[in-house]
């Protein structure tokens, strides 16, 4: 509950869906969130900021290495929370990793709909995230996607859609965050959630109103 708590304390400054789950999931344990100070989140990254004097640095195992901050003790218990589809997020407290939290979004209802029309379309479907491997590969199994981006930096996804579209096929992007509107914006037709950020609603020529 701690942990959970200044972790919350640190992503109500985001925007981030990753960030508002972890305060969602505070505020259902009545967890009192505390200000945060010195709060940056680089893109794509991840988030960091001081709460009641502790530094915290939230996000991938990467961005945590890249502060020089061993996450090899979480590795086994973020890849269990990988193979069950959900998005592992690691926790670092004052230069100490301290948590993985496990994010899980379910698949709706009517996506497997969705793809099967736009597959009788003849129209591809590729998954692009910036999220792990392991975890895109165990929903993209459930949904019969067989082509993964994953690991993708915000303007890696940008570079291919442009590869796309050197190749002369006609590129339609999905996307609902920050860290999708380079891609959205290069696309032909981008397609932004009316539930996901500004930027990403502003990059894009369509804005679905809900977000199935």
């Amino acid at each position: 509950n701690e942990v959970l708590r200044l972790t919350a304390s640190v992503e109500q400054a985001s925007q981030h869906p990753l960030a508002a789950a972890v305060v969602r999931a505070a505020q259902a344990r009545n967890l009192t969130l505390s200000k945060v100070m010195g709060f940056d989140a680089p893109t794509g990254k991840g988030a960091i900021g001081i709460v009641e004097r502790k530094r915290l640095a939230i996000g991938n195992a990467r961005f945590l290495n890249e502060l020089n901050i061993p996450t090899d003790a979480l590795l086994p218990a973020a890849d269990t929370l990988r193979r069950e589809g959900a998005t592992a997020i690691f926790v670092a407290i004052n230069g100490k990793a301290a948590a993985v939290i496990g994010i899980a979004d379910p698949i709706k209802t009517t996506t497997p709909q969705a793809l099967a029309a736009l597959r009788a379309r003849n129209i591809r479907v590729v998954m692009l995230t910036g999220d792990n491997r392991i975890t895109a590969e165990a929903v993209a199994k459930k949904l019969g996607i067989t082509d993964i981006e994953a690991d993708v930096l915000p303007d890696q996804k940008a570079a291919i859609v442009t590869k796309f579209k050197s190749e002369g096929k006609v590129v339609a992007m999905a996307g609902d965050g920050v860290n999708d509107a380079p891609a959205l914006a290069a696309a032909d037709v981008g397609i932004a959630m009316g539930t996901g950020t500004d930027i990403a609603m502003e990059s894009s020529g369509i804005t679905l109103l809900k977000g199935d």
